[in-house]
């Protein structure tokens, strides 16, 4: 698997997992504060696909996962 697939998968379950927990309407709610968790990933990609840099993706490589697009 390469870090951009990896970068994506992540983002996409914190996501996922933040709104579980910070939706009202759902059976798993925590706090509301988990759905900043969910807009600081939705920056930090947006970001990132701006400036095609990912402190993530950096890390991967830095760990030897191969790089990919």
């Amino acid at each position: 698997m390469t870090t951009w697939r990896i970068v994506r998968i992540v983002a996409g379950s914190f996501i996922l997992i933040s709104l579980l927990l910070g939706a009202p309407a759902s059976p798993f709610f925590v706090s509301q504060w988990w759905l900043a968790f969910t807009a600081f990933v939705g920056a930090n990609l947006l970001q990132s696909g701006f400036s095609c840099w990912c402190l993530m993706e950096r890390l991967l490589r830095k760990l030897g996962v191969r790089e990919g697009t």
